[in-house]
């Protein structure tokens, strides 16, 4: 690796951990200030990227203010700072808790929405990103929640103005999780345990279209039909593939 990639790289995790250690400060540090007025100060400090500060203080309102007028304001704020600050156990325990304290709320969606983008976060590793590492063979927990997070919206709240976006990051995800299914149809290969892994091609084929990696998949299908010697099966394989992508190696 570059010695300028490593340098960056090193930049970026100090600045991380700089951003982790303000997230330690008591909330007891926060002024005596009536509820109204922190939330003006949480709001400065959100507007202005302070998530930390913002943190702290939205907090203190929280602690001191639990049934206040303003208590479900505060804790959708504290969820959308602990994702801008990267605190992905605090982001999704909150939101679970306002999901199961508040099932009739008028914001439903945006926690739901905000819970898939925290989990969607987990996923986007900076610094493999940064190495080139594949990391594709990882079991995609996060990204499964996201997804049906994500699908309730489109599903419960079609007139949501999170919709839209959801439903094209459901098509980004479904990459992710078809990727995955990739990586294992291939370990599946390489011990020869064809059956298995024809297997995960037609999952993919039935259940994440749209998606890239669908080619691959009806590939991976043509090829363990083949060892199997399944005729019909490979064939019908191959005229799906040559009916959607015509100009694939195998069909010419």
């Amino acid at each position: 690796m570059a010695k300028l990639t490593v340098k960056i790289i090193l930049t970026v995790l100090a600045l991380a951990l700089t951003g982790c250690s303000s997230s330690e400060d008591d909330i007891e540090k926060v002024p005596d200030k009536s509820a109204q007025s922190l939330f003006v100060d949480a709001r400065s400090a959100l507007d202005n990227g302070l998530y930390q500060k913002a943190i702290q203080i939205l907090g203190a309102i929280d602690s001191r203010f639990p049934f206040g007028p303003i208590s479900h304001q505060v804790q959708l704020d504290l969820i959308y700072a602990y994702y801008k600050s990267g605190n992905v156990a605090q982001g999704i325990a909150l939101a679970d808790r306002f999901l199961r304290l508040n099932p009739n709320n008028s914001n439903i969606d945006y926690v739901y929405y905000m819970r898939a983008l925290i989990n969607i976060s987990t996923e986007e590793n900076l610094f493999q990103d940064m190495a080139g590492i594949d990391r594709t063979d990882r079991d995609p927990e996060a990204s499964r929640s996201a997804f049906n997070d994500f699908k309730n919206i489109i599903t419960e709240f079609p007139d949501s103005k999170y919709a839209a976006d959801a439903r094209k990051r459901m098509i980004s995800i479904k990459s992710r999780l078809a990727q995955y299914e990739i990586s294992v149809a291939k370990y599946y290969i390489k011990r020869e345990a064809y059956a298995s892994a024809a297997n995960r091609g037609r999952y993919i084929v039935e259940y994440f279209a749209p998606s890239p990696e669908i080619e691959q998949a009806l590939e991976i299908m043509i090829e363990c039909y083949d060892k199997l010697g399944l005729k019909d099966l490979q064939k019908n394989a191959m005229q799906v593939l040559a009916a959607n992508y015509p100009n694939n190696k195998l069909v010419n």
